[in-house]
């Protein structure tokens, strides 16, 4: 019902905006503390119960049908027509970007609803809309982090709330909206964009941005393990530091900490080395999904910032975005997103990529089993 949405998204936004008003936590989650440092306990992993129908869905699909779920694509298009056709080889996922947006809501409204093949299991349906200087909805005035990380975490809360019902209202269900990096330095490329100058000021707005969010759509913390301490963008290169385990525990991990405990279904993980960790880029790196999985207690989806862009870093073994995939749901990722360098035959060549790398027993078909099962779990409880 359009109206009653757009109505939704005036009063939310009337009334969180005007009074800043506190959106509680659900009952049953324990309160966030967002200054202790990143070192939880491990959580065990559950086992899914037999009749979890992420499991049942899983289980009948081929390794091909897995391997699209797996995998979330863009084309830039607002054809309906092109649209249906790209997702109906059963892709887990679409991120709308500037070139899916058009004039009006309710022709947006057109845009996803095209990408729904199976109304039973539609597809996750992510936006980049941070606000300020990463926004693809151009009604979207509200305030973001330049503004917010200098405000009290209500604002915050307020802002991302609101955010969140325009976002809804679009038909979209994943917001890759909110940035827990700790940036060091103002000239950094995601300064602006960073909803905190310190670990617990960040942590602090992390946690509102996440439970502003919970009614409307799926929380994503990003850019897992942090920029802060990294220099550089990771859009032209491979931002590395030598900051140890133990520092990032007590400062970059510390925000994303926050938003795991506060609920958030998604971390996105960055291309950046933290060299004393592992060489490689976290995106790809075992032991960082180790460190997400067994030590912050994460056991959402797991998906990777743009592979494009690693593609774009100038390093060689970077430059196949087919490989980049295998390499990181191999490595832990649940989810792998390809937008620059792609075109319309990209997500189905990374598909054919995974199944022949399942096949060669390059990626374990227990692995691709356990990835795909995460993120039509996540599918299934957007419906």
């Amino acid at each position: 019902m359009p109206f009653a949405r757009r109505l939704l998204t005036v009063l939310v936004a009337a009334a969180l905006l005007g009074t800043a008003a506190c959106t509680a936590a659900p009952a049953q989650k324990p309160e966030s503390d967002p200054t202790r440092t990143a070192t939880a306990s491990p959580k065990p992993t559950p086992t899914p119960s037999p009749t979890d129908p992420a499991v049942t869905a899983v289980a009948r699909m081929s390794t091909a049908e897995q391997a699209a779920a797996v995998v979330m694509g863009h084309i830039p298009t607002t054809d309906p027509t092109a649209l249906r056709e790209y997702m109906s080889a059963g892709l887990g996922g679409f991120i709308l970007m500037g070139a899916n947006v058009p004039a009006t809501p309710e022709q947006l409204r057109d845009v996803t609803a095209a990408l729904i093949v199976d109304e039973q299991l539609p597809p996750l349906i992510a936006i980049d809309q941070e606000g300020g200087v990463v926004s693809r909805l151009p009604w979207d005035d509200l305030p973001a982090a330049r503004t917010l990380k200098s405000q009290p975490a209500e604002q915050t809360r307020a802002a991302f709330a609101a955010r969140a019902s325009l976002i809804a209202d679009i038909g979209a269900n994943v917001n890759f909206g909110i940035v827990a990096d700790v940036p060091r330095d103002p000239a950094s490329f995601i300064h602006s964009r960073a909803l905190g100058a310190d670990p617990a000021a960040s942590a602090e707005r992390v946690v509102a941005a996440v439970e502003a969010e919970q009614p409307f759509v799926a929380s994503t913390l990003k850019h897992f393990p942090g920029h802060g301490a990294a220099p550089g963008d990771s859009h032209h290169g491979i931002p590395s530091t030598t900051e140890t385990l133990e520092q990032w525990r007590a400062t970059d991990g510390v925000p994303f900490l926050a938003g795991i405990d506060a609920g958030a279904p998604l971390l996105m993980f960055g291309h950046l080395a933290y060299t004393a960790v592992d060489a490689a880029p976290a995106s790809l790196s075992a032991e960082w999904h180790r460190i997400a999985r067994d030590e912050l207690g994460f056991e959402g989806v797991v998906i990777t910032d743009d592979l494009g862009m690693l593609g774009s870093s100038g390093v060689q073994a970077y430059r196949d975005p087919v490989r980049n995939a295998i390499s990181a749901l191999a490595a832990g990722s649940d989810m792998v997103l390809m937008i620059a360098g792609s075109t319309p035959a990209t997500a189905s060549q990374m598909v054919d990529g995974i199944t022949q790398a399942v096949a060669a027993g390059e990626l374990p078909a227990e692995r691709l089993r356990q990835a795909a099962e995460r993120v039509v779990r996540l599918r299934l409880q957007l419906r």
